[in-house]
């Protein structure tokens, strides 16, 4: 599970973002392609502030969503998932949003 290691990784910027205040809410984008269950790192967040400035705070995940180019057709997409596929048949994707892992607002006391 990977998203122990990413909600760490949140909490040092948040703290690092914080300058040593107590943390109340933290707002993080998640892009739907960037295989983060948000369920799971909302788990591992508690679990990784636990005796941080960050214990005790929300944490708000913004999931955005998957935008590509079909490269057969040149159609813009959203996508649902990974393995989306064109209307027009195609697999040959190029991503250009939804892949994104940022904290993006911090509110402190």
């Amino acid at each position: 599970m990977h998203e122990l290691a990413i909600a760490e990784q949140v909490v040092r910027i948040a703290e690092a973002g914080a300058g040593g205040a107590r943390v109340r809410r933290i707002v993080v984008h998640v892009g739907r392609l960037a295989a983060v269950v948000p369920d799971a790192l909302r788990f591992c967040f508690e679990a990784a502030a636990a005796d941080t400035t960050l214990e005790g705070a929300r944490l708000e995940i913004v999931e955005t969503p998957g935008r590509a180019r079909c490269r057969r057709c040149n159609r813009k997409l959203e996508l649902l998932d990974a393995w989306s596929s064109c209307e027009c048949g195609s697999i040959d994707l190029e991503w250009v949003a939804g892949t994104e892992l940022k904290v993006e607002e911090l509110e402190v006391e």
